[in-house]
């Protein structure tokens, strides 16, 4: 049997494998949150989900680009960040349509009677007031937007003058993946305090879960740097303990909630 005439088909086959693994990384990543923005669309409820999980992964992934400068990794890797910040600007978009015009039905109803048309408006609040109070809280997609940017140029500055510093360089990517890796921490800590995970979608952890696996495997068989490694772990071990959380919980009897409890992360969705 002539084994080298079958190169002309396992070549193309391990190339085949191999785009399709870099496409799973690139766009795997923001799958989740396609049925996530969907359902905010259909239901113009954004309660059920946290804009601070954009503010995470905006910061991880700013970071992670500002990595590549000082110490490139593979390709998908970067393409993955632009189109995950791509998506978290998308859904910080429609969050804050979505709860804005919320606000102002509100506050119509409850001043119909009164007929008092200046209160019918909730007061605005802006990137540039500077109130700590309302951070991450504005009422205008620009405000966010300003703020992104102002984060990423004064990152950007600070690379451009310590890009030479390997120190540096190697402490920006280990930022960058431990914030991402954080991500599921607020749902770890309330699911402990409220010793609940009642409003938690175990599908969506499960898909996580998976997810943080496939990417995990990505980084050990590719070679990516060590802070990615590392990091991945850690990302499916708290998934692994998230899930744990779910079988232990469950298996106490369920105590009655006067309200609904809204997910604090993504990892609640």
């Amino acid at each position: 049997m002539d084994v080298p005439g079958s190169d002309w088909l396992l070549v193309p086959l391990q190339q085949l494998v191999s785009w399709a693994a870099a496409g799973a990384m690139v766009f795997g990543g923001v799958v989740p949150y396609i049925p996530q923005y969907r359902d905010i669309r259909r239901t113009q409820n954004a309660e059920g989900f946290s804009t601070y999980v954009c503010l995470v992964l905006l910061v991880a992934n700013i970071l992670r680009i500002l990595f590549w400068f000082g110490r490139h990794f593979e390709s998908p890797l970067l393409w993955q960040s632009i189109v995950m910040i791509v998506t978290m600007l998308l859904m910080l978009k429609l969050c804050t349509e979505v709860r804005v015009s919320n606000e102002l039905n509100v506050k119509r109803r409850f001043f119909a009677e009164s007929k008092d048309e200046e209160a019918r408006a909730p007061p605005r609040r802006a990137y540039l007031d500077f109130d700590p109070h309302h951070f991450w809280h504005w009422s205008s997609f620009a405000d966010y937007l300003q703020c992104v940017l102002a984060f990423a140029g004064v990152a950007g500055y600070v690379t451009y003058l310590s890009i030479d510093s390997a120190l540096f360089v190697e402490t920006l990517g280990f930022l960058a993946v431990l914030t991402e890796a954080m991500l599921g921490v607020p749902q770890l800590y309330r699911n402990h305090r409220h010793r609940s995970t009642e409003g938690m979608s175990i599908k969506m952890v499960l898909m996580w879960t998976s997810g943080d696996t496939f990417k995990t495997a990505y980084f050990l068989l590719n070679g990516a740097p060590l802070q990615f490694s590392v990091c991945g772990l850690l990302q499916v071990l708290v998934d692994l303990a998230i899930l744990a959380q779910a079988y232990a919980f469950a298996r106490r009897p369920s105590k009655p909630s006067p309200h609904t409890v809204h997910p604090t992360s993504a990892k609640a969705l």
